[in-house]
């Protein structure tokens, strides 16, 4: 099993966590709602989770134009 994160936004492969590096439990994904996990966690028939998460350039570009937030996406 892998963890692998994705930007929400352009879709790119933000990083992975092998399992043997840690235990998903101790990444606090119990701590979310089940709305929060519906929109944020998916898991894959391997047993990889897929987290939604916002790369550092679109968090960047975020800050800059909150009005951006609004949109359902910004990435032409």
């Amino acid at each position: 099993m892998a963890i692998h994160y994705r930007c929400r936004h352009c879709k790119t492969h933000v990083g992975t966590i092998d399992h043997h590096t840690v235990n998903a439990a101790h990444l606090g994904f119990e701590t979310l709602s089940s709305e929060e996990r519906q929109e944020l966690l998916s898991y894959k028939e391997n047993g990889d989770i897929e987290v939604t998460t916002t790369c550092e350039d679109c968090q960047d570009t975020l800050e800059r134009y909150p009005e951006y937030h609004t949109l359902k996406s910004f990435i032409q």
